[in-house]
C-alpha cells in the first residue's frame, strides 16, 4: 500500500467496503476520490493500476466524470495501456471528446482493437472524419470493414448500435460440429445467448438458443432444432423502435439484417437498456427546451443551447401581453384583476403541462395511437372539467372573501373552469397534431400549450370581467 493510501484510507473500513467506490447515495466516495486525485498529483502509477484500472467500466466512467478536467487527461496518460477505453462509453459526449482528442491516434487504434464493435463505433462516431479514417486504417482488414459498415448506417439506427461479433453456422451442421466449432474458434464474442443459422449468402434462416444446444444430442442437425428468428431488426430501423421491440417481446438479443435479409450483426439487451435511458433523457430535456445539453458543457455552450427556446418563449409572452393590453381600461378600474389574472394563467399552464407530458410519453412508447386517441381525449376533457370545477370553486371562494366581492369570485371561478378545459384539450391535441405532421412533440409542444393557456386564461378572465361589469 502506498504512502498516500495509508494516509488517507479510513482505518475502520472492511475489505468489502474498500472495494465499493460508492457511498450510500450512489455517488463516488469522497475518500476514494481524494486518494485517486492525490495519486494523480503524485503520479502514483502503482496505486492507479491496482485500484483504478481494475474498476468496472461504468465505475471508471463515473470516476472520470467526478474528477477535474485536467485530472482526467492525466489519469488516462498515467494508466496508458491499462486504461479501459470502454469507460468512455459511460461518460458525457463532451468529456469523451475532450479525452479522445488528446490521445494519439495510435493509442486509440490499439485500444479500439480490444473493444466490442458496438463500443468501438460509439467512440469512433464522434471523431473527426480525418482522425476516424486514420484510426481505422491501423486496424486489421476484417475489423476495419465491420466498423466501417456499422458507421455507414444512420446515427441512432440499429445498425449503429449493433455488435458485429456473433456466432453463425449453416443449417446442415450437427449439434456436435457446432459445439466443437465454439470450443476451437478463438474469435467468438465474449458472451452470447443465441447461435444464428445462415445460408451460403449469409441470409438469415433462423436461430438456436444455447440451452437448446446443450439439451440436444450431438448427432442432431441444426436445421431440425432451429426456430425462426424472433423479430429480426432491420439495420436502418431507429434505435428507439428497436428498443420497443425488445420491450414488447421480452428479447435478450435480436438479429440485425440488411435490406437483403442478410445477417450483419446482433443487438443485445445491454445496448438496448442504454438506448431506452438515452431516449428517455432526450425526451425530458427536449420538453424543457434544453436540447442535447450535458452537465459537462461549458457556460457558452449551455447558454447557446438555451437561447433559441427562451427567444420563442419571449415572442409568445408578447402575444399574451397583447391580449392583456386589450383590457387595459378594465384593469385600471378594477385593480383586483391585475392581482388575480396570473393565477388563472398559471394554473392553466400547469394543468396543460401535466396532460402534455403524459401525451408525449404515450406517443413515444406507442401507447397512444389513432385507435384509442378519442377515448384518451374524452378522458382528459373530463379531467379538465372536474379539476376546473374543484379549483374554480376554491379560488372563487378565496378571491370573493379576499376582495369582499362575490362578483370577482364568480368571474375567476368561471375563467378557471374555461382555462382548465382549454389546458386539457391543448395538452393532448397539440402533441397529437404535431406527431401527425411528423414534428417531434417533445420539442415543440410546450411552447404552444403554454401560449394557448396564457391567452385563454387572460382573455376569459379579463373578457368576462369587462362584460360583467359593463352590464352591472
Amino acid at each position: 500500500m502506498s504512502e498516500i493510501e495509508e494516509e488517507l484510507r479510513p482505518k475502520d473500513q472492511t475489505e468489502d467496503e474498500r472495494d465499493d467506490i460508492y457511498d450510500e447515495d450512489g455517488s463516488v466516495r469522497n475518500d476514494f476520490l481524494s486518494l485517486v486525485c492525490a495519486a494523480i498529483a503524485d503520479r502514483d502509477v502503482l496505486y492507479l493500476r491496482n485500484h483504478v484500472a481494475k474498476l468496472h467500466e461504468s465505475e471508471l466512467g463515473h470516476l472520470i466524470q467526478a474528477i477535474q478536467p485536467d485530472q482526467r487527461l492525466a489519469l488516462v496518460r498515467l494508466l496508458g495501456d491499462d486504461f479501459d477505453m470502454t469507460a468512455l462509453t459511460e461518460v458525457d459526449e463532451a468529456i469523451r471528446l475532450q479525452i479522445v482528442e488528446q490521445m494519439p491516434n495510435e493509442q486509440i487504434a490499439a485500444a479500439i482493437g480490444e473493444l466490442d464493435s458496438d463500443d468501438a463505433v460509439y467512440i469512433l462516431e464522434d471523431l473527426d472524419k480525418e482522425d476516424r479514417e486514420e484510426i481505422l486504417a491501423q486496424l486489421p482488414f476484417t475489423e476495419r470493414v465491420r466498423l466501417r459498415r456499422a458507421l455507414d448506417y444512420p446515427e441512432s439506427s440499429a445498425g449503429r448500435r449493433m455488435q458485429t461479433e456473433f456466432v453463425a453456422v449453416p443449417p446442415f451442421w450437427t449439434v456436435g460440429q457446432t459445439i466443437d466449432y465454439m470450443r476451437d474458434e478463438e474469435e467468438l464474442p465474449e458472451s452470447f445467448t443465441q447461435i444464428f443459422v445462415i445460408d451460403p449468402t449469409f441470409r438469415l434462416l433462423g436461430a438456436v438458443d444455447l440451452d437448446r444446444i446443450l439439451r440436444t444430442k450431438r448427432t442432431m442437425k441444426i436445421e431440425t432444432i432451429m426456430r425462426e428468428t424472433n423479430h429480426p431488426i432491420p439495420a436502418q430501423m431507429d434505435q428507439e423502435e428497436a428498443a420497443q421491440l425488445f420491450e414488447q417481446y421480452d428479447l435478450l438479443s435480436a438479429a440485425v439484417v440488411d435490406e437483403s435479409d442478410r445477417l450483419v450483426g446482433v443487438l443485445t439487451i445491454d445496448d438496448v437498456v442504454d438506448v431506452i435511458q438515452e431516449e428517455a433523457e432526450e425526451d425530458i430535456m427536449r420538453l424543457g427546451g434544453v436540447g442535447d445539453e450535458e452537465l459537462s458543457d461549458t457556460i457558452p455552450e449551455t447558454s447557446r443551447s438555451r437561447v433559441p427556446w427562451l427567444l420563442v418563449n419571449l415572442l409568445t409572452a408578447f402575444l399574451a401581453a397583447s391580449v392583456i393590453s386589450l383590457f387595459e381600461a378594465t384593469i385600471e378600474q378594477i385593480v383586483a384583476l391585475a392581482v388575480l389574472m396570473p393565477i388563472v394563467a398559471g394554473m392553466g399552464g400547469n394543468a396543460g403541462s401535466q396532460t402534455m407530458t403524459v401525451t408525449v410519453r404515450a406517443l413515444a412508447t406507442r401507447n397512444l395511437d389513432i385507435h384509442n386517441a378519442f377515448r384518451v381525449v374524452r378522458r382528459e376533457v373530463g379531467v379538465g372539467l372536474l379539476n376546473g370545477l374543484i379549483f374554480g370553486v376554491l379560488i372563487g371562494v378565496v378571491a370573493g372573501l379576499w376582495f369582499h366581492d362575490a362578483n370577482i369570485g364568480g368571474i375567476i371561478a368561471t375563467a378557471m373552469l374555461i382555462n382548465m378545459l382549454a389546458a386539457a384539450l391543448a395538452g393532448i391535441m397539440i402533441p397529437l397534431l404535431l406527431d401527425r405532421f411528423n414534428i417531434d412533440p417533445a420539442v415543440a409542444s410546450a411552447v404552444f400549450v403554454t401560449t394557448v393557456t396564457d391567452i385563454t386564461g387572460f382573455f376569459s378572465f379579463l373578457g368576462l370581467a369587462t362584460w360583467w361589469f359593463a352590464i352591472s
